[in-house]
């Protein structure tokens, strides 16, 4: 009988422990609280349909960007962008929670990529604002994280980025780096960190190449892959021309 008691306090514990996680994981779904994770169960019963949105940025979203990503002197008009709800599965095979702000003119392209990819579980280690990294490009990229909009200048000139339109998105930048070759010197790699995997025949489970899913998904909606370019290499950034 005490076996039995014992049994039963174990079992009913675990029960309640699935069941606050399982809250938890939902409260995180209604709050999209990006970078959680979450099970599949619990998508399940929030709906995937609601783990595929877009909406105009609200005052909340905006107070997260203001004076970092939409820099003082922005000159892209907030009506312009959208903020995204995806879901993205890691190299662990963890389903995540993420969010992405772009331009308007991409969002429902990025909407269909993510979702494809979710679907087919392809590898993307964290996708966050890039405001909470105080929109560091630098230190985004050092961990990882895929992001689009940012109101910045191309990296070592005065040019505007395409990101600044939020026309461009960098997909697991880490293991995807920014290569630029001087002459015969040393390349210059971004992030500094990431140069081990200038070497495209590193291996790596987030490592993007020409012709895989991602590739695919993004260039058959004309969008131009980084990876194709000549005088430099910027193996993780896909950007599209606007329409307008």
């Amino acid at each position: 009988m005490k076996r039995l008691i014992i049994f039963c306090a174990v079992v009913i514990g675990a029960l309640c422990s699935v069941a606050r996680s399982g809250e938890s994981e939902m409260t995180a779904l209604r709050n999209w609280n990006a970078g959680t994770q979450v099970s599949a169960a619990t998508v399940e019963k929030f709906g995937i349909d609601r783990c595929f949105t877009e909406s105009e940025i609200t005052p909340e979203i905006f107070a997260r960007i203001k004076g970092k990503s939409f820099a003082d002197g922005c000159t892209t008009p907030l009506s312009d962008l959208r903020y995204l709800k995806v879901l993205h599965t890691d190299a662990e095979g963890r389903i995540l929670l993420g969010e992405i702000i772009c331009n308007k003119e991409i969002s429902g392209d990025l909407l269909e990529i993510f979702r494809e990819l979710f679907n087919a579980g392809y590898p993307i280690e964290r996708m966050t604002l890039i405001d909470n990294y105080r929109a560091d490009d630098q230190a985004s990229m050092t961990a990882n994280n895929s992001s689009a909009f940012n109101f910045r200048y191309v990296s070592g000139t005065r040019k505007l980025s395409y990101h600044s339109r939020g026309l461009a998105i960098d997909i697991n930048p880490f293991y995807n780096p920014y290569v630029r070759r001087l002459n015969s010197k040393s390349p210059v790699v971004e992030p500094a960190a990431a140069a081990p995997y200038a070497d495209r025949s590193k291996p790596s489970p987030y490592r993007l190449t020409k012709g895989d899913l991602c590739h695919r998904l993004f260039t058959s909606r004309g969008f131009i892959w980084g990876g194709d370019w000549k005088t430099v290499k910027d193996y993780q950034h896909f950007e599209k021309k606007a329409a307008k």
